[in-house]
């Protein structure tokens, strides 16, 4: 009998066992985040590589807990609407750049690209991490029922063009394809025809002619779309733009997540920043060399030249913030900028 009484101790113990693991696995399952993201970056560019580390390492990070299901050059939708169906459920996070939405308020323009403002990657992140930038940012975004989470800068662009580039003048009647937002603006006051249109679309275009260049992406990224087979003049350092790629995700899909996979994401893209813009730089200047070992004009613009960009760029801000969302991202940025003895 007590022999008995001790196996069926032994069952019972090794019952409970088995089902203290299942509630275990159960929990943990519990806590899988499975996302769907879109990028408007091709997986053959250096940003489409970067976006997939970013993906290899928040699934290490998070012991496999978090799940991603990414897609590349606007496979679902075109980039301009990857917020928006990210923000009905389409799609979960949105992984393109804020100021494709300053059709819904001007005020997206500041949170991505000052076109002009910084001087490089590490003042713009440093307005995110030390002047209360997330903060700032979520009081637009979850207007918009999104969450922002981070960006990644890549650093200064440099344009493509099938005509020299040399100076303001050579913009007059340029038609080139433009991201939506202030440089749009910024350039059709210079002369320039704008003309918007998804990353996938620039080569056919200049390859038929129906533009003359691409404010597109850096020299290593624009190398990346094939733009310089056809254009034969860039701009190198680059000036005109400083985009700043974000993650941002549905405002429930964030909520939801455990604190520790929020955690994740967060550092996750913040890694992903100092490993894209480092990265950029010494590609960038590698691939500078070898455009001019194979013919391409590279431009660097005199100071008067620049002058004359800047203060079309100036004149841009005022014009194009018309919200009070608008004016008080843009004066955050300004007063940043204006501490740190970088404008006046």
């Amino acid at each position: 009998m007590q022999k008995y009484l001790k196996s069926a101790g032994k069952i019972a113990a090794t019952g409970l066992t088995a089902v203290a693991l299942a509630v275990a696995s159960g929990a943990a399952n519990a806590e899988d985040t499975k996302l769907r993201i879109q990028t408007h970056f091709s997986p053959e560019t250096l940003s489409g590589q970067m976006a997939a580390e970013f993906i290899e390492d928040i699934t290490a990070m998070s012991n496999g807990e978090i799940k991603v299901e990414m897609f590349y050059s606007g496979s679902v939708v075109k980039a301009a609407e990857t917020f928006d169906a990210a923000a009905t459920g389409i799609l979960d996070c949105d992984m393109t750049g804020g100021a494709y939405q300053t059709g819904k308020n001007p005020a997206f323009q500041f949170t991505g690209d000052l076109n002009g403002g910084y001087q490089n990657p590490y003042q713009q992140m440093a307005w995110l991490l030390h002047a209360d930038g997330y903060a700032q940012l979520n009081k637009l975004y979850n207007e918009h029922n999104m969450e922002f989470i981070g960006w990644w800068i890549p650093g200064p662009e440099s344009l493509s063009s099938t005509k020299p580039i040399r100076g303001v003048d050579d913009f007059k009647n340029w038609k080139f394809r433009s991201p939506p937002g202030i440089i749009s603006l910024i350039f059709k006051n210079l002369g320039a025809s704008p003309i918007v249109m998804d990353f996938n679309e620039i080569f056919t275009a200049l390859e038929s002619g129906i533009i003359d260049g691409a404010d597109a992406a850096n020299l290593t990224n624009n190398v990346g779309l094939g733009l310089y087979d056809i254009a034969e003049h860039t701009n190198f350092p680059g000036f005109h733009s400083m985009p700043a790629d974000h993650l941002a995700c549905r405002k429930d899909v964030w909520d939801k997540m455990p604190a520790h996979h929020q955690a994740i994401l967060k550092v996750g893209m913040q890694a992903l920043a100092l490993k894209n813009t480092s990265i950029n730089e010494v590609k960038n200047a590698q691939t500078a060399k070898e455009l001019r070992a194979k013919g391409i004009n590279l431009y660097e613009w005199s100071p008067e030249e620049m002058g004359k960009y800047r203060d079309a760029v100036q004149a841009g801000w005022t014009e194009f913030a018309t919200t009070p969302e608008a004016k008080e991202l843009l004066e955050s940025h300004l007063s940043f900028l204006r501490d740190l003895g970088a404008m006046k």
